[in-house]
């Protein structure tokens, strides 16, 4: 599953329509919303239950919104203290919630020394618990400021990128997201890139509606599948025209069928003529093992994947981004019980695959 159209971050339920399951669903469902991110864990502990009366708010939320055609995800501060005890809750508190997707959330702890190795095990036993749930990363917008982060041990078990692109203290947030998309696709491993912006104030300053609407349309001319904002809390009380200038403006959440589905569908059928078909006569593919030139060699590399390799292999499209001639797009696939996570970049020329960077085969 993943992540198309807009959607918007709660800290507090309580604080969100006055802590009303129905009264959320139908805000969410009249903003357009198609996804909503719910805080449900912080460091080892859940979170949105009352630490008075043990009532947990998450569920009746999770249900509302699914009973709207919403999707449910939640999101999760790390420390970084004890990575094992924070997959375990996250993992077993999603499960438990039904959601959608996962969101981790982590920040400055992580820049610390040491952390590399921690991020690595909570990545591992998170993975052990959600098995194919999507999971994204919430961190920092700019990559190359923080260096010290654990990027790659996050992102190689991670399904997607979701920075807090805020340009809190500056009115620029066309060219600030420009900026994280190209940080971010230059990123090893490469995820898909999906934004959260800025919809609250902070010592004064404020984003305008103009703001608002710039972000969303350079989201749409980047190709960017789904956008965020945070928080819900801050933006129903203290700036309703941004929450009505979110709601109104049609992001897309759907796609014409382009290359990257067409390959995806070509695949499925296990016809690797039917895939080579997609790429010039000259095209180069690339995986980490080799590299092979020619519309006849990809075919004959197709057919042993089909044949031999990976007979009944199913690929699920997870995401895409990018701007022509460049597509970059996420997967998973299902050979018996067994899935597996990917992502692929295609360089594109008059409509047909000249390079292809593949981890499928």
């Amino acid at each position: 599953m993943t992540l198309t159209g807009k959607g918007f971050f709660i800290w507090k339920i309580k604080d969100c329509e006055s802590g009303s399951a129905s009264a959320i669903a139908a805000a969410a469902k009249s903003a357009g919303l198609s996804h909503v991110l719910i805080k449900i864990a912080d460091g080892v502990n859940s979170y949105n239950v009352d630490s008075s009366t043990g009532v947990d708010y998450v569920p009746s939320v999770v249900s509302a919104l699914h009973s709207v055609g919403i999707q449910a995800w939640g999101w999760h501060y790390i420390y970084g203290e004890n990575p094992g005890k924070e997959a375990w809750c996250g993992g077993q508190r999603t499960k438990q919630l039904g959601l959608d997707g996962y969101v981790i959330d982590a920040e400055s702890e992580y820049k610390a020394s040491g952390m590399a190795a921690k991020a690595s095990r909570y990545m591992t036993d998170l993975r052990s618990y959600l098995g194919n749930t999507p999971v994204a990363l919430s961190s920092f917008r700019f990559p190359a400021y923080h260096m010290q982060f654990p990027w790659n041990n996050f992102l190689t078990k991670s399904d997607f990128n979701l920075p807090q692109v805020y340009w809190e203290q500056a009115h620029n947030p066309g060219a600030q997201l420009q900026r994280s998309f190209r940080e971010f696709n230059a990123l090893t491993p490469y995820r898909p890139f999906m934004a959260t912006g800025a919809a609250y104030g902070n010592q004064g300053w404020v984003p305008s509606v103009t703001e608002i609407t710039e972000f969303m349309t350079t989201a749409v001319s980047l190709n960017i599948p789904a956008v965020n904002f945070y928080s819900w809390d801050y933006c129903r009380k203290h700036l309703p025209a941004l929450w009505n200038t979110i709601a109104a403006f049609p992001y897309p959440t759907e796609k014409p069928v382009g290359i990257v589905q067409q390959f995806i569908n070509a695949l499925n059928t296990h016809n690797a003529e039917a895939v080579a078909a997609l790429y010039t006569e000259n095209a180069v593919h690339i995986t980490a093992l080799q590299t092979i030139q020619g519309r006849d060699a990809i075919q004959s590399l197709y057919s042993d994947l089909f044949l031999k390799k990976q007979p009944g292999i199913k690929i699920a499209l997870i995401s895409t981004s990018g701007i022509e001639p460049t597509q970059n797009f996420g997967w998973t696939t299902t050979v018996s019980s067994t899935i597996r996570h990917g992502t692929d970049t295609l360089g594109l020329t008059d409509g047909l695959i000249s390079y292809h960077y593949s981890s499928i085969c």
